[in-house]
């Protein structure tokens, strides 16, 4: 009999220690696997017997006697819950499925056989298969992600990195979190890859200091791939190729690559200007791959399935599955791995069940806290790049955040105003001043005068076009679409108006 019960850090949050221990205290081995993403069934604990894997959640210590007594009520399979059964699980088809940091169960799940063919392709066919997967930055921005390694492989230079961002820093994101305590070979794997696509010999994953699990596992998953020839000459790799794990210092503006790379450097976290860009000049003025976790993470699916088999997910020019990370206010919270395509709508009365509290979704903001608000009336948005461009909003980093009909809009508008102004590295005036006059001409609003609204507009206007990153070229979106969508909330709108 195997017991899987997980050290997710959301897991943990809610007992799954505890719950581990009173296995232990009654005889039991315990595998500490990752989530398989349904929080509100966490802890969930897997009993594994003649190959059947039976769930049970939410456990507490007081349950366990039960579950080994084969009294507690099972939810059978995970295959088999609604929430898990209507996902395309390709990225994080092994999280909670095996142990993290056995090897061994790794490779048995598929791990490896992408780095394997990618040997074969060699650095240009590498760089083909990518591009023709459609893979784009999970991260946020959405650029083509072969197109990134074909700038940095035709490059010329001494030496060349590969970057990983695990700077996870917007609300309502958890997936890179999820991945590297889950599944952490598959970074590893992904950026080796990487390495071998353009010439790369160093590899840095910067994590917030903010996940400490995924720091002590991401840490241990590096060790043991050196142990294991994954990393250094690898598998018979052409050139040693190793990879070193940062952990930031909790500035939200360090998640925007050029400030990343500038802490990297051991520099203050500020956004540089482009060009150049990082792919040609990026650690220390060397072409530099930065990529988000979720991306890396997809490389060795694209080369053990093949291009067209990922390619054959999504919708236009979203190609493949996006992991969706559903938080707020929703009766089912958790991370929901789909193709590209899905409406909003069904997102948030389907797969998330609705609110918490019973109460009508008023609005969902998409792409963090610098994400537009979708009011019902947009729940039709099909789920990919372009389109929620179309409707004034990103995809970002793919996490949702639902708010019932008691939320107040002006003052969500005003966070995100107030959110930059906190968090902006203050190289830019639109970002560093626009922010706090965004926050006193909401107030102005508040207070009734008519006059401020088209003021907040301008100046809206003015952020998305003038600042040097996205921090405070996205900030106008959920104050714009605030104001669009839910113009009553705003004292003074309707007297500007006439």
């Amino acid at each position: 009999m195997k017991i899987y019960v997980p050290r997710d850090a959301s897991a943990r949050a809610l007992g799954a220690d505890t719950v581990a221990a009173a296995f232990q205290a009654a005889g039991h081995a315990v595998i500490r696997n990752g989530s398989r993403g349904m929080t509100w069934l966490e802890p969930l604990v897997e009993i594994e017997e003649n190959g059947q894997r039976r769930a049970y959640g939410p456990v507490a210590p007081g349950d366990v006697a039960g579950i080994l007594a084969g009294d507690g009520p099972s939810l059978g399979a995970v295959e088999d819950i609604p929430f898990f059964a209507r996902q395309t699980r390709l990225t994080f088809a092994r999280c909670g499925l095996i142990d993290p940091l056995d090897v061994a169960d790794y490779e048995a799940h598929g791990g490896l056989a992408g780095l394997r063919r990618a040997l074969e392709l060699g650095p240009e066919g590498i760089v083909a298969e990518v591009k023709d997967s459609g893979l784009r930055g999970r991260g946020g921005a959405g650029f083509p992600t072969g197109v990134k390694w074909e700038t940095v492989a035709r490059a010329q230079a001494d030496r060349k990195y590969i970057v990983c961002n695990a700077d996870e820093g917007d609300s309502g994101t958890f997936a890179d979190r999820m991945i590297m305590e889950g599944d952490p070979f598959s970074v590893i794997e992904g950026m080796v890859i990487a390495g071998l696509a353009v010439g790369a010999t160093k590899g840095f994953v910067y994590i917030r200091s903010e996940y400490p699990d995924a720091i002590e596992v991401m840490s241990r998953a590096v060790e043991i791939s050196r142990e294991n020839n994954i990393l250094g000459r690898a598998l018979h790799v052409p050139h040693d190729f190793d990879i070193e794990i940062r952990v930031g210092a909790g500035a939200y503006v360090c998640g925007e690559e050029t400030a990343l790379l500038n802490s990297l450097e051991g520099k203050r976290g500020v956004v540089r200007a482009k060009p150049p860009l990082p792919a040609l000049e990026g650690f220390m003025g060397r072409p530099t791959v930065v990529n988000n976790v979720i991306s890396l993470a997809t490389i060795p699916v694209i080369f053990e399935k093949g291009a067209a088999h990922y390619a054959g997910f999504g919708l236009g020019r979203s190609r493949g599955t996006m992991p969706i990370q559903i938080a707020g206010n929703v009766a089912q919270g958790g991370l929901f791995e789909t193709a590209f395509g899905m409406p909003l709508g069904e997102l948030v009365s389907d797969i998330a069940g609705g609110t918490a509290s019973g109460r009508p979704v008023k609005a969902v903001q998409v792409g963090g806290p610098l994400g537009a608000y979708f009011a019902p009336a947009k729940f039709d948005t099909p789920f990919g790049y372009e389109e929620f461009d179309g409707q004034g909003g990103l995809i970002g980093h793919a996490g949702i955040v639902v708010f019932d009909d008691a939320a107040d809009m002006r003052a969500m508008a005003r966070f995100a105003l107030e959110f930059c102004a906190v968090e902006s590295c203050g190289k830019c005036t639109p970002c560093r001043i626009g922010a706090v006059r965004g926050v006193e001409t909401i107030d102005r609003i508040a207070a009734g005068d008519a006059a401020a609204v088209p003021l907040l507009v301008d100046l809206c206007e003015t952020m998305k076009h003038g600042s040097l990153c996205a921090l405070g070229g996205f900030t106008p979106y959920p104050v714009m679409s605030a104001l669009e969508q839910f113009p009553e909330e705003f004292v003074g709108h309707r007297e500007a108006a006439e």
